[in-house]
């Protein structure tokens, strides 16, 4: 990206940002998720990371949040209340430490420490005490500015209207707190926390709404935001709402994050009992994969954690950096919706020849797995959406699996975005499409096209050639219905997302359970599949699926010409010399490497990473040269894929074929139809006993 489209880029995410910032906490109404919105927010603080220079006052990533409601009397701060900046990986979090520590010194850095808290998707407040009495509670506003609720808050139970003498501390709570420091105080106290709605409440609250047929809330944090923004109290009361305070504002001689949180619980606020000190950035990921496991238990959302540096002296040395204190972060669950970029739409066809949009996506991080396409379904969809190439689009998983573009953002075009139509000719075979009066989804009605042929697919993958373990049939057919393939060579393109969507699971097991049993089957057989990139010549030969050419003239081939590049360009003449390649079987080949689809598809494959390794002969000694052994029937002592190397190995030749040049058929259980032409030309038989003397001797 050129510094002029980053600056581009960057004004037009701020004013998209601020938009439904304003949305969002001024006015309650909610146009895009809150997770679509992290999604660009982090864009924007990557990009501003990246061009520094294009970072501006007015930028999102400089301010709190939007203008307070004028319904609410305005209440000042006594300090701006801050937001943090998002971490949605171990990478992001390392990142932010080692930024951190460059502003320390060395004896500093050696004593980082972490607080982490549970991040509740609530709203933030800040409650003010005078001489120990609640006197002002206020919402965060534009975080210098907020909208006094107090009555409000007052109704809820969490919320202390006085505050516990340090009197009636116990010995060890008298500790935590400087009793000079509290006496100068005058029991004025600034307390900060959070204001939630519980599962329950929420599920109470929208089976109501349904009673009196009206929609469903559509999320615990809007609830939660509205509920306090009541001009009536009794309203907020009817909500049962929850709070839990997180920070100490006044200095009461506290020295680290971990000391504010007893002292608030010995002043009787309610602090979260889940919250918890670490030592380390690796005991912070092993806290935040528990939370990430108990999530679903809890009794109220979180959307991921906080962590700040635990040390109160070290924390206010790193300052803040525009809305945000240096050295506390949100490290965020994955996104269930984020943003990216439409950059292709592909038609692929299905088994019936339907064809399906395609959106190839910029890879992006949706619930924790990476996605790079989606489908459109069908030009409907497409018209629906509005969307274009080059388009910035929301992604998410419905039902936490199959990819989908939920929405447009056309507000962040460039003019650069391009629209896309419907081909009016298969893409494979070159047939008018078709589509029937009153459906929607357009067809190719040649049973011979190309990608009609999966039967192809599963001899790509198959033993004998790429050896994909995993990809079997059912996964292959599900990858081309969904449009996510066209080609074998997709399949070197696919990211974990893209497997997760279609693979079939046990439905018996709990939904957690099939979540993560899709997550890491996917990633096995996305290894897998990568694994096998690098193949050799007579493998890939033979996964070409030439019709007549079977392994062992894949394996002839290959020693022949050592190269697929000497292979395309043989001529008729030079195939026919060489060993079980007739004229039918050298027209075939020679046919094949001509035609310029399969040209194109042997570029794409190289385009995909497919690295095909020269070949050349493999024996270890030449006992068994110029021997060629035919094999039917399946053995005891070995597979027929081992005894075929063992020959090979020795210099000897496997063929497919009975024909008057074979030297030996070796005979195992249940033997095929070669057995008794091998008896009509004369061959010599031998059972396996005998072929393992002859490998011995």
């Amino acid at each position: 990206m050129t510094k002029q489209e980053a600056k581009q880029r960057i004004e037009k995410l701020k004013r998209v940002i601020n938009h439904h910032r304003y949305l969002y906490h001024a006015l309650d109404r909610q146009e895009i998720s809150e997770a679509a919105l992290d999604s660009l927010k982090k864009e924007l603080f990557d990009l501003e990371k990246k061009f520094p220079e294009f970072i501006t006052l007015d930028s999102p990533t400089q301010r709190v949040g939007g203008k307070p409601l004028e319904k609410f009397q305005k209440v000042r701060h006594p300090q701006r209340m801050l937001s943090f900046n998002d971490a949605f990986s171990e990478k992001d979090m390392e990142e932010w430490v080692l930024r951190i520590k460059k502003l320390l010194s060395p004896e500093e850095c050696s004593q980082i420490d972490f607080f982490c808290e549970l991040k509740i998707d609530g709203l933030a407040i800040e409650l003010i005490y005078e001489n120990g009495i609640l006197t002002t509670g206020s919402t965060r506003g534009d975080g210098s500015i907020g909208e006094n609720v107090t009555q409000n808050l007052k109704t809820i139970e969490a919320t202390p209207l006085k505050l516990r003498a340090p009197r009636h501390f116990s010995k060890e709570e008298r500790k935590l707190i400087d009793q000079a420091k509290w006496e100068k105080s005058g029991g004025r106290l600034v307390v900060r926390g959070e204001v939630f709605i519980p599962k329950k409440e929420f599920e109470r609250l929208n089976k109501e709404q349904e009673k009196k047929n009206l929609p469903r809330y559509a999320n615990p944090r809007n609830v939660a935001a509205g509920s306090v923004r009541q001009l009536n109290p009794r309203i907020t009361a009817q909500r049962r709402l929850d709070s839990y305070a997180y920070d100490l504002i006044s200095d009461l001689g506290q020295k680290t994050h971990r000391q504010k949180h007893q002292i608030l619980k010995a002043l009787e606020f309610k602090t979260n009992p889940h919250n918890k000190y670490c030592k380390s950035l690796k005991e912070v990921f092993a806290f935040y994969e528990d939370c990430a496991k108990s999530r679903e238990r809890l009794p109220y959302e979180i959307d991921g954690i906080v962590v700040i540096v635990n040390q109160n002296r070290i924390l206010e040395k790193l300052g803040v950096v525009g809305k945000a204190p240096r050295g506390a972060i949100a490290y965020k669950f994955p996104l269930k919706q984020a943003t990216t970029i439409v950059e292709q739409i592909v038609v692929q066809i299905g088994r019936t020849g339907a064809l399906t949009p395609v959106a190839y996506l910029k890879p992006i991080q949706v619930a924790g797995v990476t996605i790079s396409r989606a489908t459109l379904h069908n030009e409907d969809e497409i018209k629906r959406l509005g969307v274009r190439i080059g388009d910035t689009v929301i992604v998410g998983r419905a039902g936490d699996v199959i990819p989908d573009i939920i929405k447009v953002l056309p507000e962040l075009r460039t003019g650069k975005e391009k629209e896309f139509k419907m081909p009016h000719q298969c893409p494979s075979c070159g047939t008018k499409i078709k589509k029937k009066e009153g459906e929607v989804v357009w067809h190719c009605p040649n049973s011979k096209c190309f990608a009609r042929q999966r039967e192809y697919f599963y001899h790509f993958v198959s033993r004998g050639a790429f050896d994909i373990a995993g990809l079997g049939p059912k996964i292959i057919d599900k990858l081309l219905d969904a449009g996510l393939i066209s080609d074998p060579a997709d399949l070197f393109n696919l990211e974990v997302g893209d497997i997760i969507s279609v693979e079939s699971l046990p439905r018996r097991k709990p939904k957690a359970f099939l979540r993560g049993f899709a997550e890491k089957s996917a990633k096995n057989l996305l290894e897998a599949i990568r694994s096998k990139k690098e193949i050799s010549l007579s493998r890939f030969i033979y996964s070409l699926g030439i019709r007549n050419v079977g392994e062992e003239t894949s394996m002839g081939l290959a020693e022949h010409f050592g190269s697929l590049d000497k292979l395309a360009k043989a001529s008729l003449e030079n195939l026919e010399k060489i060993r079980d390649v007739g004229p039918v079987v050298a027209r075939s080949i020679y046919n094949w490497f001509k035609d310029l689809k399969n040209q194109e598809f042997l570029e794409k494959l190289k385009r995909a990473g497919v690295e095909i390794r020269i070949q050349r002969s493999r024996a270890t000694s030449y006992k068994l040269k110029d021997k060629i052994f035919v094999l039917t029937g399946s053995l005891d002592a070995m597979a027929r894929e081992q005894a075929k190397e063992k020959i090979r190995l020795l210099g000897g030749e496997v063929s497919e074929s009975i024909s008057k040049n074979t030297d030996y058929i070796v005979v195992g259980e249940e033997p095929g139809e070669k057995l008794r032409k091998a008896k009509e030309l004369g061959v010599k038989i031998i059972n396996e006993q005998e072929f393992l003397r002859i490998l011995k001797s």
